[in-house]
């Protein structure tokens, strides 16, 4: 009866050391879960940023306005017979 006690308690804490210790025991489900938030936050940082692209090229494909105002802002275009005025500062 003793060998047979023994042998259960051995059981249980080899049972034990592999849930806390061996592979897939609770420090590596904690990791895992750790890496499935980051993965998670990344891709809806992905997704607004998509979803961003998808509005702006909605814009650019509907109306002359996103356009016109890209040209400018960015390329520094002015329509035709609009005068140009630049205004530098000096330091005094």
């Amino acid at each position: 009866m003793k060998w047979l006690l023994s042998l259960l308690i051995v059981l249980l804490f080899s049972l034990q050391y592999k849930l806390w210790v061996g592979d897939g025991g609770v420090p590596e489900i904690l990791h895992l879960q750790e890496e499935v938030e980051k993965l998670q936050q990344h891709q809806q940082q992905l997704e607004e940023r998509n979803a961003s692209l998808a509005a702006e090229v909605k814009d650019l494909k509907q109306g002359y306005d996103a356009i016109e105002e890209r040209a400018r802002s960015e390329l520094g275009m002015i329509k035709k017979d609009e005068k140009f005025y630049q205004i530098i500062h000096t330091s005094e």
